[in-house]
């Protein structure tokens, strides 16, 4: 990798995102913006020429203000320096046993990929530092095997990492840790990134490899819930391929320690990390934490609960009126958010056929601008497509703004709607705007 890598230019025709796609774009900004994203990238990406392309990605996420940190491993170069040598390496991605002449290349090709990496951020004009932020212990004997030097993280030096972050500074780390004692390891790069993603509370871990995403049985995995991908794991792993199972395992980890989503993607694609961050489709495989523990299912006795719940918005039609007896009557429609036991917000997802309706919307107020509605949105739209759903509604007379700058839809007109829900509309007599989302896998 030298600095042309970083002046390539790319066809326009190869790059996912494209300027119509705007509008989706922003609702993904105020999102992320001042979070942390917790980017892993296999050795073999980071000396493609497209590497030059992952970077301005990441500069671009910089510029939203969203913080970045670089975990790298080293596979691909420890491999050919053996090859150089020649030498054969006990070990290549800190999970088998790693012996002194491996420890030796580990060294040389993980710190010359580190350098190579900051080159790349400094073309870029980007800031980037070498953070040797991974405190690690031997991983020790295992089944009576000594593992040497492969080592295990045993602390993240979190003040360190937020010092450069709130600096406006990358930090780059390599699979290697230390123990203060004059001792390095071998660490697996996926460990690492977990580790450090738990530690800085990131909102998404990104594992970039030369793979299209995970996979089983030969087909790819679009988006799967964490615990689906623990039972996987632990009931039909084999059909994972062995490359990928590291990946597999550390994304169910993340998702168990709360971080909400896990990227798995192909860092050969242009703009891939972009498509992938703000789009709904993305182009690899998403793995998402069970955001939505707050939520169940309307009981008989929650029609009273939502009707006091939403009595306000409806009496100044900002929802539509309805009796207790109409809700109850619907009530295997609703969905309520529900906190220590007191339903604080609701919604209703009623179907037509292939058509869903975003209905009912409604947060108290007191549990406002903390994301409730957002989970609830989002809530709708991912049972929609668990139930082949091929598009939502919405009808809408205040907050049809925030659905179509926030939540991707576009304003459709009145016979877009199912026959159905078009006769109600009429007689309803509100002139609602009517909102649309394409739901795809």
């Amino acid at each position: 990798m030298n600095a042309r890598h970083f002046l390539r230019i790319v066809p326009s025709e190869y790059c996912p995102v494209k300027p119509t796609d705007l509008r989706e774009i922003l609702q993904y900004i105020p999102r992320f913006r001042d979070k942390t994203f917790v980017i892993a990238a296999d050795g073999a990406v980071v000396t493609h020429v497209n590497f030059a392309n992952l970077l301005l990605d990441i500069a671009v996420l910089r510029s939203l203000n969203i913080r970045v940190v670089l975990v790298h491993g080293a596979a691909q170069q420890i491999a050919a320096l053996a090859e150089e040598q020649p030498a054969t390496p006990s070990n290549l991605d800190g999970t088998g046993i790693t012996d002194d002449a491996t420890l030796k290349l580990a060294l040389t090709a993980a710190n010359g990929l580190t350098h190579e990496i900051l080159e790349g951020f400094a073309t870029n004009d980007l800031r980037a530092a070498n953070a040797n932020a991974v405190v690690a212990h031997p991983l020790g004997i295992l089944k009576g095997v000594d593992h040497l030097h492969t080592g295990k993280v045993k602390r993240v030096d979190s003040e360190l990492l937020q010092s450069l972050l709130a600096q406006g500074i990358t930090p780059v780390i390599p699979p290697l840790g230390f123990d203060g004692k004059g001792n390095t390891f071998l660490l697996n790069s996926d460990a690492v990134a977990l580790a450090i993603a738990k530690e800085l509370n990131a909102a998404k871990l990104i594992f970039i490899s030369t793979e299209d995403g995970l996979s089983t049985d030969g087909q790819i995995i679009r988006q799967m819930i964490g615990p689906k991908l623990e039972t996987l794991l632990t009931e039909n792993a084999e059909s994972i391929p062995a490359p990928q199972r590291s990946k597999a395992q550390h994304a169910a980890e993340a998702c168990a320690a709360g971080i909400s989503r896990v990227h798995l993607i192909n860092g050969l694609v242009t703009e891939g990390l972009l498509a992938e961050v703000f789009s709904n489709e993305g182009i690899g495989t998403l793995i998402y934490a069970n955001e939505y523990r707050h939520i169940r299912p309307a009981q008989k006795s929650d029609a009273g609960s939502i009707l006091r719940l939403t009595r306000e918005a409806m009496e100044d039609q900002h929802l539509l009126e309805r009796t207790e007896a109409a809700i109850e009557e619907e009530l295997d429609t609703y969905f309520i958010y529900e906190i220590d036991g007191n339903p604080v917000a609701c919604v209703s997802l009623r179907e037509f056929g292939e058509v869903g309706e975003l209905a009912h919307l409604y947060v108290n107020p007191s549990h406002g601008n903390v994301g409730i509605g957002q989970k609830l949105v989002q809530f709708v739209e991912d049972t929609a497509r668990e139930r082949g759903l091929g598009s939502l509604i919405a009808l809408s007379t205040r907050a049809f703004s925030y659905f179509q700058s926030k939540a991707g839809y576009r304003e459709g007109l009145l016979t877009d709607l199912p026959e159905a829900r078009a006769t109600e509309y009429k007689a309803q007599g509100r002139n609602s705007k009517v909102l649309i989302k394409v739901l795809t896998n």
